[in-house]
């Protein structure tokens, strides 16, 4: 299963314990193990828990991506952003991308 493999290799990577995990998600130890060892699967409600725990996704932690975060393309944006709670507009998205692009121009001369 997907999702052991996932949870084990997160949990090691950032060095906690089984009973670490538990304990933020106010669960029994051998319950959390149940689900790295695949013995048991967790409940949607927490995959949610575990994915925000992780920092991660639900998609990676049910294996449909290989993007421990996700990827957004800017120059395809097709979502609602904001910026300190005001909505960025088209125009600022290209001025964005126009100044990332030319930053890089610059440090890559260095």
């Amino acid at each position: 299963m997907m999702i052991s493999k996932r949870l084990s290799e997160l949990r090691k990577k950032k060095q906690w314990s089984l009973q670490y995990i538990a304990d933020q998600l106010n669960i029994a130890k051998s319950t959390y193990a149940g689900y790295e060892s695949g013995y048991r699967q967790p409940s949607l409600e927490a995959v949610k828990e575990l994915a925000i725990l992780f920092g991660t996704t639900t998609d990676y932690l049910l294996g449909a991506t290989d993007d421990e975060q996700p990827t957004i393309e800017l120059t395809n944006a097709t979502f609602h952003m904001t910026v300190d709670g005001k909505t960025v507009t088209e125009d600022e998205i290209v001025w964005l991308i126009a100044f990332l692009r030319a930053k890089r121009d610059i440090e890559k001369k260095k």
